[in-house]
């Protein structure tokens, strides 16, 4: 199967690549061929050619962005949220392979998907927001950041703090950063519209979102709707527009509908919308909202800093996370930086503190793990929240609560320390680069946040099975987290031969039910010495397959236990040619048959292991043909050498 893929987050960098990479991991393990087309921060890399498309069975994307489809018409296609890609890229495969995807037919609307697949689960008005998002977030940052290298190479000490002399040089640079700014609200609720109702959307909705940040246009030159006023004004044009295009015309005007009639017409009824009865309403809710926030003090601070915390921290990058986001924006618009300041300080908290915990409490994350708690301190460094998303998807019931509380906790500090950010970015780069006050503070709240969340998971997170393999040294087994200590044992062996001999291989079983041939490889066991009570043994055996079957499908059965009457690990093997019923996942009979015995006080780290060894090898076709042509235990032995 042949599949092509679209990945996009509103930000354009880490939920875009991780999504990207899952799909291709999950798409190699189950055999399949996919081309990934990524629609990131610096545009579309890796972009599918028409031959691709194709030859291809079907199209996933993946996006919290708008994704034009007009190339996919005809095709099988499932549209999905990024997280979908990140999260579960297996049954987004799967799906195509059940058949249970609808063909993308194409549709004039601006969803472009009328007849929606079986596999989209996207709710498209956040969609359209995050669409607004995406295109929003690169204006305010540069903004910010221009208007930060001007005050920290051209400001200088004054009354009221520091401040760039109106001759400078470096003036000019702070005004093309309020430029920048300035645009914030008419981008936002222009790719809104864009997003609901393509480009005939996208004038009216940057017009609608220019009258919104200026409430002198409609009688409120002390108060503006600012981002609130732009999401209503981008959604207003947005609908108002499809609505226009759906109307049937003479085929003389419909040329002139997209570029003209459809513009004007929505230009005008938005406009004259917001003027008229919206502007003044929603100029009063965000005035009242900015002074109460403004005026909070004391205890009513900490309770903000609180819920901006835990919302950055809760869904990393998300929905709840930009809520958050775009509120600590608004305000540093409106002048208020004291918002931005916690924010800033609590989105780079997760990553942060998750790649200090795999420093710190080594024994709870895997190898592969650490490698990935590096890259998340540098993420978090500048700025990027999903960097803890890795450890968030492997185990959210621990990680989750446990950045949540370090971000609550840092952004606490940051507020009651009175850590101003001028720049829509959080992590030490804006406190680096000058956006900061009172930076000293900043960098302690991140800090003890990423304390808090190290020390949530030492308390949280159970120690993993297996400590890290290097090239020089064995697999080690980390002791309980309670005796404060870690002890390390070798395991003794790399191949199978290691825990097998002639005398633990039969190639011809001749018992016929699964119970008979547990007792005739445990008699093995017993005579090499490897186990010293046979029923003992045995219940354990039949224990584990009572909570579920061993047979593995593709004829394999691998029943095994963890006993203390095991002294070493042993592996015994047999071939049954005419096959057993093992109860298999895949209804096969079980012809390949390996026990696996492993002493109690071993079980992490052998049992593991030799599951490992044992399945890679057993998903080749060609390997378990092999096994089962063999006629002598010396032809067995040398095959199972491979593994």
């Amino acid at each position: 199967m042949k599949l092509v893929a679209i990945t996009s987050c509103p930000n354009g960098i880490a939920h875009t690549y991780m999504a990207a990479e899952n799909l291709e991991k999950a798409a190699e393990k189950l055999d399949v061929d996919i081309s990934v087309e990524t629609q990131g921060g610096v545009g579309v890399e890796n972009e599918l050619s028409q031959e691709a498309i194709d030859q291809a069975d079907g199209v996933i994307i993946a996006a919290d962005k708008t994704v034009n489809k007009e190339r996919f018409i005809g095709k099988k296609l499932i549209s999905t949220g990024v997280q979908e890609g990140i999260r579960n890229p297996e049954s987004l495969i799967k799906q195509f392979e059940t058949g249970n995807v609808k063909e993308y037919r194409g549709t004039d609307d601006g969803d472009q998907m009328p007849t929606r697949s079986s596999g989209d689960k996207q709710n498209p008005i956040y969609r359209h927001l995050m669409n607004g998002v995406s295109f929003m977030v690169p204006f305010i940052v540069v903004g910010g950041l221009l208007i930060a290298i001007s005050l920290t190479l051209g400001g200088v000490p004054g009354e009221e703090g520091i401040a760039i002399p109106d001759d400078s040089f470096w003036a000019t640079i702070e005004a093309i950063g309020g430029a920048a700014f300035s645009f914030m609200v008419p981008i936002l609720a222009g790719y809104i519209a864009y997003s609901i109702a393509d480009k005939p959307g996208l004038a009216p909705g940057m017009i609608g979102g220019y009258i919104a940040a200026n409430g002198a246009l409609y009688g409120s030159p002390e108060a503006e709707a600012g981002f609130l006023g732009g999401i209503i004004a981008g959604f207003l044009a947005g609908y108002v527009a499809l609505l226009i295009k759906r109307i049937k015309v003479h085929k003389m005007i419909q040329p002139i509908m997209p570029i003209i009639i459809i513009p004007v017409a929505t230009t005008l009824i938005v406009s004259l919308l917001f003027v008229l009865f919206i502007g003044n309403p929603v100029a009063s809710i965000f005035a009242g909202l900015t002074d109460w926030l403004e005026g909070m003090q004391g205890t009513s601070s900490v309770v903000l800093a609180l819920i901006l915390g835990a919302m950055i921290a809760f869904d990393m990058g998300g929905p709840v996370n930009k809520v958050a986001f775009m509120f600590g924006s608004a305000m540093i618009v409106e002048g208020n930086y004291g918002i931005m300041g916690p924010i800033g300080a609590a989105i780079a908290i997760p990553p942060i503190g998750m790649g200090l915990a795999t420093f710190m409490f080594k024994q709870k994350f895997l190898p592969e793990q650490r490698e990935t708690g590096k890259a998340s301190i540098t993420m978090g460094f500048f700025g990027i929240t999903e960097g803890a998303i890795p450890f968030a998807a492997q185990d959210p019931l621990r990680v989750i609560p446990s950045i949540i509380v370090g971000s609550m906790a840092g952004s606490v500090v940051a507020m009651l320390s009175g850590v101003g950010n001028q720049v829509a970015h959080g992590g030490p780069i804006v406190g680096l680069l000058g956006a900061v006050d009172n930076v000293l503070m900043f960098f302690v709240a991140i800090a003890i946040g990423s304390v808090v969340v190290a020390f949530m998971i030492k308390v949280l997170k159970k120690d993993v099975d297996v400590e890290p393999v290097s090239a020089n040294e064995t697999p080690v087994k980390a002791t309980p987290a309670s005796a404060d200590r870690h002890e390390t044992e070798e395991t003794g062996f790399q191949k199978l031969t290691d825990i097998t001999n002639l005398g633990l291989i039969e190639p011809q079983l001749k018992e016929t039910t699964r119970d008979d041939v547990i007792d005739t490889m445990i008699d093995r066991l017993v005579e090499d010495g490897a186990v010293t009570e046979k029923d003992a043994f045995k219940s354990v055996i039949l224990e584990r397959e009572q909570e579920g079957t061993t047979g593995i499908g593709m004829n394999v059965a691998i029943p095994h236990g963890k006993s203390d009457v095991v002294k070493e690990p042993k592996v015994v093997f047999g071939i049954q040619n005419e096959g057993v019923d093992w109860h298999s996942t895949d209804g096969s009979l079980s012809k390949l048959i390996f026990m696996i015995a492993v002493p109690k006080d071993r079980e992490g780290d052998d049992h593991l292991k030799i599951l490992q060894m044992l399945s890679r090898k057993l998903m080749d076709d060609d390997f378990r043909q092999q096994l089962l042509s063999v006629k002598s235990k010396e032809e067995a032995y040398q095959l199972l050498d491979e593994i």
